[in-house]
């Protein structure tokens, strides 16, 4: 085993393997060091019939190791699931799942994505809990006609040819250079999503900007290039709607999004947005737009299924000494309870 991996066998392994998400790239780690306080932890498996596996993980610098995490990834990063070239031997997942339980770390934690190998899940030992999310996933199979007959619900067509009825102008950039207008358009949401939510604005927009700050996304967009693309809409002279799409290998990912509620219903802005983008990975040779994690049945998965997106099943595992996760969600909610905090 080596610790921190080294960049040109995981770039390796990246290069080999079409399930691999940009999340699970160097480049992703280097992003996450970029923003926060965190070191470089991933842990690269040689074995000696040629297979290998990285396990991309971060820490927190600065502090003891038994108190801090080592995870793939801290929250809000999405998936760092093993990388491997090949179909993974059981034998060697059970080996890399017991270096991982015997890490010197408080807590060591994995997220893996949808299209995962059966053989990690059947190897998680007891140490670890795990938790279930559902990750919702566009198939770009056929093409984007394909994706527009057949996988598009009627109510989509119909937004997006009110939209461009009613003058919707988008811009999109791969340079970064659109990436403050996209962070504004975000703020827009997050003050939307403090008043539904009953939370204090001035506690939303702290606790997001802790989470996301403007850095992360000029991170991002400076690391991936051409892989990142920023979507603004502009109804009525004025930017509506916005989004952050990357793109690695058969993958597009839509990551963040913001709006003005008030430009962006009227216009159906955001509709349009995800039509273009779409449109756009599939002609890059794109085979699956990725639309992340939600709460089946709730107005977010049911806008995603509109646009053809399926929900599957994925999951994150967790080993933990001193149970501060859990404490930290028990405070969370008491603090939620206490100004009548609505969750979905």
């Amino acid at each position: 085993m080596t610790s921190p991996a080294p960049r040109e066998e995981w770039q390796r392994l990246v290069d080999g393997s079409d399930e691999t998400l940009i999340t699970q790239t160097p480049g992703w780690l280097d992003c996450i060091c970029a923003t926060d306080p965190y070191e470089d932890a991933s842990r690269l498996y040689e074995f000696g019939d040629g297979g290998g596996i990285v396990v991309p993980l971060v820490r927190r610098r600065g502090w003891p190791a038994r108190l801090i995490a080592q995870d793939a990834w801290p929250s809000e990063w999405g998936i760092g699931a093993p990388v491997t070239a090949e179909t993974p031997d059981p034998k060697h997942v059970r080996a890399v799942f017991g270096d991982l339980a015997r890490l010197p770390a408080n807590r060591v934690s994995v997220r893996f994505g949808p299209d995962v190998d059966p053989a990690w899940l059947a190897a998680v030992p007891s140490a670890f809990t795990t938790s279930s999310h559902t990750t919702y996933i566009l198939d770009l199979d056929g093409g984007f006609d394909d994706v527009w007959r057949h996988r598009f619900k009627p109510p989509v067509r119909t937004a997006v040819r009110k939209s461009e009825k009613a003058g919707v102008d988008v811009e999109v950039d791969r340079t970064g250079r659109l990436v403050p207008d996209f962070y504004a358009l975000y703020q827009h949401s997050i003050a939307r999503w403090a008043q539904q939510q009953n939370e204090p604005l001035a506690l939303a927009r702290w606790r997001r900007r802790r989470i996301d700050p403007l850095s992360k996304f000029q991170n991002v967009a400076e690391t991936f290039a051409e892989s990142c693309a920023v979507w603004i809409a502009t109804y009525q002279g004025q930017p509506a709607a916005a989004m952050m799409v990357l793109r690695h290998g058969p993958h597009a990912k839509y990551w963040r999004a913001g709006m003005v509620k008030e430009l962006a219903h009227p216009s159906r802005a955001p509709t349009l947005l995800h039509k273009l983008a779409i449109e756009d990975a599939c002609a890059a040779g794109c085979r699956f737009y990725h639309m992340g994690d939600s709460v089946p049945d709730s107005s977010v998965s049911v806008f995603k299924e509109r646009l053809g997106a399926r929900g599957y099943p994925s999951f994150g595992c967790r080993r933990e000494v001193l149970p501060l996760t859990s404490i930290d969600q028990l405070l969370r909610g008491a603090a939620k309870r206490l100004i009548g905090f609505k969750d979905e």
